[in-house]
C-alpha cells in the first residue's frame, strides 16, 4: 500500500469513528433533560468536531479524500442508545452509549498512533490528537460510572 494511500485509509476510520461520536453527542445534547451533561455532550461534540477537521486537513495534505461520512457501526450504536433512552434511564442510556463510543474511538486512536506503516506526519498528528481523545474517554466512563452507583 503506497504511503499516501495508508495515510488516507489509517486517518479516515478515525474521521468516521470521531464524526460518529460528534454527531450522536449532539443528538443526545438535545435529548438528556439535565442542562449539565446537554452542556458536557456539547462541548465533547467540539472536541470530535475539531479532531475530524483536523485529520481531514492532514489527510488533505497527503494528497488524499478526506471521508464525508461515519461508519454503520456508528449508526447502529446511534440508533441502539436511542432506543435504550427511550426504554429506560435517558441520560444513563446515553452516557454507556457514548462511553462504549469512546472505547471505540480510543482503541483505533491507539492503533494508529502504534502503526510503524503509517507515516511519521500522521502520527505525529494522532500523537498530537490523542490526548484529547483519552481525556473525552475518561470523562464519559467516569460519569457512567457515577451514574451506575
Amino acid at each position: 500500500m503506497s504511503t499516501q494511500s495508508e495515510t488516507t485509509s489509517t486517518l479516515n476510520d478515525l474521521i468516521e469513528i470521531a464524526r460518529d461520536g460528534k454527531d450522536f453527542y449532539i443528538e443526545a445534547a438535545g435529548k438528556v433533560k439535565d442542562a449539565e451533561l446537554s452542556a458536557l455532550f456539547t462541548r465533547i461534540a467540539g472536541v470530535k468536531s475539531n479532531i475530524v477537521t483536523s485529520l481531514s486537513s492532514t489527510v488533505a495534505a497527503a494528497g488524499g479524500k478526506p471521508a464525508e461520512h461515519g461508519t454503520m457501526v456508528g449508526s447502529m450504536q446511534q440508533f441502539y442508545g436511542k432506543v435504550r433512552a427511550t426504554l429506560g434511564d435517558t441520560q444513563y442510556g446515553y452516557v454507556a452509549e457514548l462511553e462504549e463510543s469512546e472505547d471505540r474511538l480510543l482503541k483505533a486512536f491507539k492503533d494508529a498512533a502504534t502503526d510503524n506503516d503509517l507515516p511519521p506526519a500522521a502520527r505525529q498528528e494522532v500523537t498530537r490528537l490523542l490526548p484529547h481523545v483519552q481525556e473525552t474517554h475518561a470523562v464519559m466512563r467516569d460519569r457512567k460510572h457515577a451514574m451506575k452507583h
